[in-house]
């Protein structure tokens, strides 16, 4: 079982320089009170569905959750935390623009954060957490679906089998983020 209180803070590392967490809370400070909350609620449910994944170490976390069909279902709906009040445009533009492009019409698993601590980026971790999950939902025969919200992220998942999802999400004065879709490889198709 993982401590969702480690998860979290992973993440919240792993996040701190991400051009969509910094758009989303640009100060420092701001961004460190306010990261803990948006992460929270994703985990626990990823945890819920038996679906977070974490690196031997807790150095890198791959939280994951399964979509219905017709409903990308993100969790909790309730009152949003002081921290949020004021980035609630932001948060507000975002949510939106984000919510139109998620893919209806098809289940599939969700990945809305992977991450990994500064000091073990390029170690594979986030490979290895991708590789694990993706080779389980192609034996399930489930596609995937994420928002890549760093250029530098792209390509760890198009090695993956993810391709983007028509044009990149455009926030205002924000960063592109990519929504990418991955279907399911079969046995006769090549790595």
């Amino acid at each position: 079982m993982h401590d969702p209180e480690a998860v979290v803070g992973a993440l919240v590392a792993a996040f701190d320089d991400d051009p969509l967490t910094s758009w989303l809370f640009p100060g420092a400070e701001d961004r460190r009170a306010a990261l803990p909350h948006v992460f929270a609620a994703a985990v626990a449910a990823s945890i819920e569905a038996g679906e977070l994944a974490v690196a031997g170490d807790g150095s890198a976390v791959a939280v994951w959750l399964p979509q219905a069909a017709h409903d990308p279902g993100f969790g909790d709906d309730g009152e949003l935390p002081a921290v949020f009040q004021p980035h609630l445009e932001r948060l507000e533009i975002f949510s939106r623009l984000v919510l139109a492009r998620h893919p209806r019409g098809r289940s599939h698993l969700y990945l809305p954060f992977l991450g990994v601590r500064p000091q073990r980026r390029g170690a594979g971790l986030g490979s290895a957490l991708l590789a694990d999950r993706l080779a389980r939902a192609d034996a399930e025969g489930v596609p995937a679906y994420l928002e890549a919200s760093s250029p530098r992220n792209r390509p760890l998942y198009e090695r993956h089998g993810f391709r983007e999802l028509g044009e990149p999400i455009v926030l205002p004065d924000g960063p592109p983020i990519w929504p990418m879709w991955r279907d399911p490889k079969t046995n006769y198709e090549e790595s």
